[in-house]
């Protein structure tokens, strides 16, 4: 008998067997998603942010907590991909979102370490699942296209359910910006637009995967309305950072043999001023999963993804 998701009670993952269809390609979009995320802790330097070497702006976090954070959405990411498998709801989706929370906030004891993954990379992996099934590329923006598409109307709504209650909505609203619910119902721009060409670039240059994925951090906080660092710096927290990312990216950015004494600089200055481009972290890790995801798909249609 094969499990069908329903509306409003979206069965557990876990329960669904192995020969599922859709089962193996869900189980390494998931492997993908935590993979991203592990590379995304491990790059250095980021400017602000918590990585093996300190932990950046957050007096409250390090590496070792995100280690514990990421070893409890493992089954996360495979549930909703298989359950974006079936092109089930937004509200179905989110279920999934707020159970993996909790597990998160269990495991970290209360602390948020991967919100902005679980709705980033959840939305993504839902819409791979449904891709891969239906031998859909991958390719170019067709991951983005499908969450604006299938989910976006149903993410705007959501979004305005959280305007009292997200700091990121409460700053998106203040500031007249956009935050993560603007940037995933329309699609990913920042992410298919932004850091996607600046990582697949770096990469095709030959430099290794660490200076890559930080021209591709730099790259998106030169551009995006980050919301956590306008809740943590106001418009001149902001301004700051960008100012700083342009000026690493016109100097050659990671392109020149100095480039991780000005990017080390460039992180100091924002623990000093108690800055964290958070929402740039979250995109470069979706820019991660993505490209992954791309990479391996030309031989991965449907069940075919190993």
């Amino acid at each position: 008998m094969n499990p069908q998701p329903h509306s409003g009670a979206l069965q557990d993952a876990k329960y669904f067997p192995c020969h599922q269809p859709g089962f193996l390609a869900a189980q390494s979009v998931g492997r993908y998603a935590v993979q991203s995320l592990h590379q995304e802790l491990a790059t250095y330097p980021k400017p602000g942010l918590v990585s093996p070497v300190d932990s950046g702006s957050h007096q409250d976090m390090d590496a070792s907590l995100f280690f514990r954070s990421l070893f409890s959405l493992r089954r996360y990411f495979r549930e909703i991909a298989f359950a974006g498998l079936y092109g089930v709801s937004f509200q179905d989706l989110m279920q999934l979102g707020v159970t993996a929370e909790t597990r998160m906030l269990q495991a970290t004891q209360g602390i948020n370490t991967h919100r902005g993954a679980i709705f980033n990379l959840g939305l993504l992996a839902a819409s791979a699942g449904h891709l891969l099934h239906t031998n859909v590329s991958l390719e170019q923006e067709a991951l983005g296209v499908e969450v604006c598409t299938r989910w976006g109307d149903a993410i705007r709504e959501h979004g305005k359910s959280l305007s009292k209650t997200s700091h990121g909505s409460l700053v998106a609203s203040r500031y007249g910006v956009g935050g993560a619910i603007h940037e995933a119902s329309t699609g990913f721009p920042h992410l298919f637009k932004v850091g996607l060409p600046a990582l697949q670039k770096s990469l095709a240059l030959g430099v290794d995967p660490n200076r890559a994925v930080v021209q591709c951090l730099f790259s998106l906080m030169a551009v995006l309305p980050d919301t956590n660092l306008l809740y943590r710096g106001g418009e001149s927290g902001l301004a700051f950072a960008q100012a700083s990312a342009h000026a690493f990216l016109a100097a050659g950015g990671v392109h020149r043999h100095d480039w991780q004494k000005h990017a080390v600089e460039i992180h100091r200055q924002f623990v000093n001023l108690n800055l964290s481009p958070g929402g740039s972290a979250d995109l470069l890790a979706a820019t991660l999963f993505v490209d992954r995801l791309q990479r391996f798909a030309d031989g991965c249609k449907g069940d075919g993804l190993k």
